[in-house]
């Protein structure tokens, strides 16, 4: 059994981390770092988990822990790493913004993996420090990237993706209070996502020729959870072709699925699947990619990646079934 910690721990990606963690069968929760919340116990903040275990918060973290998820606000990583020193065989999992640009990823001689693992795979296994990829991006990316890897990105593409009000963070903010989200619907960010940075940096890794646009508009929805995402651009090719190169680039990746029916967002919310859609009309390309924001989005991709950091099997403890109705 390796131990972890959590940073953070209050808020929802670090609620799901626990969900999913406290039934992982190769892991003990060493500590929940939470300075606001330090001796409560954790149904306090998670309030369903109230049975499940009878952990703490502590204000303490455990430098020598094998593994330590990192669920702070945007900025704040580097800060606390820089203010607790952690064991050099301590991996680090952050899944803030942090250390996800190829400028950013080398910290305090810590070189942070980029980890979507339908990308790198290989790379991640070997890694010790991962940089977990944003909700949004990890959707958007998902629906691209067998197109990049065949070379048929070559005009812009346009995307249009929705967002529960989870994604927002726990922290009550004027657009995510229920009397202003409830029958209410806004884009925001648009054009200018902070996640199109790393979208654009997969893209090119891929297609080291692209150059187009990515015209992203995020919106926010009038649900908890879940990303519904579509994207559409010119591609010549049929669709017996296209969806041919899908299903090859994830035939041996298990939480991606490819189909050409309509898809709705209660297949995945609470799994760790993403399901891929794809339809032509004439030259255009309409690809539907689906997610649980929490989940792939954020801490079910983050424990994903711990478990090939491990050598375990990529599924470990992510059998995870859609709520239904």
């Amino acid at each position: 059994m390796i131990k972890i910690g959590i940073v953070g721990g209050s808020g929802y990606t670090s609620g799901e981390l626990l969900r999913i963690l406290i039934n992982h069968s190769k892991v003990e929760i060493d500590f929940i770092y939470s300075t606001t919340n330090a001796g409560k116990p954790i149904h306090t903040a998670h309030e369903d988990l109230i049975g499940e275990t009878g952990l703490y918060f502590t204000d303490t973290p455990n430098p020598e822990a094998d593994v330590v998820f990192l669920c702070l606000g945007h900025g704040k990583s580097r800060s606390f790493l820089q203010e607790n020193k952690f064991s050099a065989q301590t991996r680090i999992i952050d899944l803030s913004n942090d250390f996800r640009l190829k400028p950013d990823s080398v910290f305090e001689g810590r070189t942070f993996i980029y980890g979507l693992p339908e990308l790198q795979k290989d790379t991640i296994r070997q890694a010790r420090h991962i940089a977990n990829p944003g909700c949004f991006a990890t959707a958007i990316q998902l629906a691209l990237l067998p197109l990049a890897q065949n070379r048929l990105l070559h005009e812009a593409v346009h995307i249009n993706a929705t967002t529960g009000s989870t994604g927002a963070g726990v922290k009550p903010v004027a657009t995510t209070h229920f009397s202003w989200r409830s029958n209410n619907m806004s884009h925001y960010k648009a054009f200018e996502h902070q996640h199109l940075g790393e979208i654009r940096q997969s893209l090119v890794q891929l297609q080291d020729s692209f150059d187009e646009e990515l015209l992203f508009i995020p919106n926010r929805g009038d649900f908890a959870r879940g990303i519904f995402m579509t994207a559409y651009t010119l591609v010549e090719q049929d669709l017996d072709s296209i969806v041919s190169l899908y299903k090859n680039f994830y035939k041996n990746e298990p939480f991606v699925t490819v189909t050409t029916e309509n898809i709705n967002l209660k297949q995945v919310v609470q799994t760790n699947k993403c399901i891929i859609s794809l339809i032509k009309k004439g030259n255009y390309l309409l690809v539907t990619s689906i997610i649980d924001n929490l989940v792939k989005g954020a801490s079910g991709q983050a424990i994903q990646n711990m478990n090939l950091m491990f050598g375990w099997e990529e599924t470990e403890g992510l059998h995870l079934k859609p709520g239904g109705f």
